[in-house]
């Protein structure tokens, strides 16, 4: 089973923030409006809230009670609704009562190691009393507290699955996520024990198990991941260990290569070697025998030149011709040393393999269509589903015929800022690995105000393999990344083939 148990980083925890709310109940006395108590709740879509069933208690016996949901961030606040309710289970089910725009949380629910790093995130009134908060300030958006702790697993409430953790809650804290170090939810914090006599205290959280079965019930989907809980520089380690394992087996292979060539070529230059010898010498010695026998020739023609055998004198007088002239014509046509290098090359070029008429590389660079499945070894998934993704790709960087990309040094980058969803995706494809990555970035109000500023001062919204244009999307794409911080939330790599 999957386990989550690593140290958290500040951006996932802030991350996790922005699904957090604060729940003020309000009950309406002779038609005057009086807050009678806060909670904390976590948004499982943009319009429902879940929280403990004690924070809403009071609305079973108080048909006046109403709820109010402030965000985290921003100006907004929602009326809400109450749905339902488990007192067995101590959850409940807010619904806003208006169009909402709260940002729903992950859930992971896989099993959360003993020891692992978690943190509680809600509004314990004792903090609002410390700083000496006023009704009108409570009612306003305000960051959420945040305490940390550990999880002592084997232990659970009889009636409810519950976590035992040491991560801080108060009154007011009920209801808010105990989130793990990703800031993916592992629990609905709901109460703590006592601590008599100086024992140290200890919090329980309602499993996620159990929020999942209530849910389910009232057909609420709920977003889980049960991928492993990985920090970003733990991943990017592992990433370059494997690029530098990579680079040398691809080294290795090449040295390897080269030996073996040189070792062939060694061979092949001696051979040659040998050859061109044997053949000068093959040529030297015919050339010494014509000359031989064109001596012998001549000196027979002589003899018949004394003896006046005219017709015998110039059978022979011509054999010893044809022979010195094929000497000399053999002694010049022997093979020169230079020879050795042309017969190398012919070699060497003759043993190397035949390319195919449609290279597996090409196969890879060039258009058609992709499927790329996830690497939960080089991911980490804090929000999102991990299905396989399919596009059309063009060698120009164009995807699905309507995004275009820039080559960013082998890997075509794109960034995305949607209007609606809190988040910044850069998005990338290297042809030659086959890999298709998405890192993600889980903003704040602010933060994608920022990012969506910079990236509304570029159209560009085709395909298009223009300079101008490519220009414009590279602009883009680092003005948006200026804003955005030094590590993402997400890393989703996947590996692609060819259908």
């Amino acid at each position: 089973m999957t386990t989550s148990q690593t140290r958290g980083e500040a951006t996932d925890i802030a991350a996790a923030t922005r699904s957090v709310v604060r729940i003020v109940v309000f009950s309406s006395i002779d038609g005057q409006r009086t807050l009678i108590g806060h909670g904390s709740g976590v948004a499982v879509s943009a319009d429902k809230v879940i929280t403990n069933a004690h924070v809403v208690d009071s609305a079973r016996i108080d048909e006046s009670v109403t709820f109010t949901v402030i965000p985290t961030e921003g100006n907004a606040t929602y009326k809400a609704r109450l749905v339902a309710a488990s007192p067995g289970k101590d959850l409940a089910l807010l619904q806003l009562t208006q169009t909402g725009r709260l940002i729903p949380a992950s859930f992971f629910s896989g099993i959360v190691g003993d020891g692992a790093d978690v943190f509680s995130i809600g509004y314990p009134a004792n903090v609002d009393i410390a700083l000496e908060q006023s009704e009108e300030d409570v009612l306003n958006p305000t960051a959420p507290v945040k305490t940390r702790g550990s999880i002592s697993s084997g232990r659970s409430s009889k009636s409810v699955e519950s976590l035992l953790h040491t991560a801080p809650i108060a009154p007011g804290s009920s209801g808010g996520p105990l989130v793990d170090a990703c800031g993916r939810v592992i629990g609905i914090n709901s109460f703590g024990s006592t601590a008599d006599g100086g024992g140290a205290e200890f919090y329980f959280a309602i499993s996620v198990r159990e929020v999942a079965t209530f849910l389910q019930n009232l057909k609420v989907e709920l977003n889980t991941v049960i991928n492993e809980c990985r920090s970003v520089a733990e991943l990017s380690r592992a990433e370059a260990d494997r690029e530098a394992a990579t680079r040398a087996k691809t080294e290795a292979e090449a040295r390897v290569a080269t030996e073996l060539r040189n070792s062939r070529e060694g061979k092949v230059r001696r051979d040659a070697e040998h050859e061109v010898i044997a053949e000068r010498e093959n040529h030297i010695a015919l050339a010494g025998l014509l000359l031989i026998l064109a001596t012998v020739a001549g000196g027979a023609a002589w003899q018949f030149t004394e003896r006046e055998q005219r017709e015998r004198f110039k059978v022979a007088a011509g054999f010893g011709g044809v022979a010195l002239i094929s000497a000399l014509i053999v002694f010049f046509a022997r093979p020169s040393f230079e020879e050795v290098d042309e017969r190398v090359r012919a070699a060497m070029t003759e043993s190397l393999p035949q390319t195919k008429s449609q290279p597996e590389s090409d196969d890879i660079a060039g258009t058609g269509k992709r499927r790329c499945v996830i690497q939960p070894d080089r991911s980490r998934v804090t929000i999102s589903d991990t299905a396989d993704v399919r596009f059309d790709w063009t060698q120009d960087g164009c995807i699905n015929g309507r995004t275009q990309y820039v080559d960013n040094g082998g890997n075509w980058t794109r960034t995305f800022v949607p209007n609606n969803d809190a988040q910044v995706s850069v998005v990338s494809y290297a042809p030659e690995s086959q890999t298709y990555r998405i890192e993600r970035y889980l903003l704040g109000i602010d933060a994608m105000g920022a990012a969506r500023a910079s990236r509304k001062r570029y159209d560009v919204t085709s395909c298009s393999s223009d300079p101008e244009s490519l220009g414009k999307i590279d602009n883009m794409n680092k003005a948006v990344r200026e804003v955005l911080p030094p590590a993402p939330n997400e890393i989703l790599v996947f590996a692609c083939s060819v259908e």
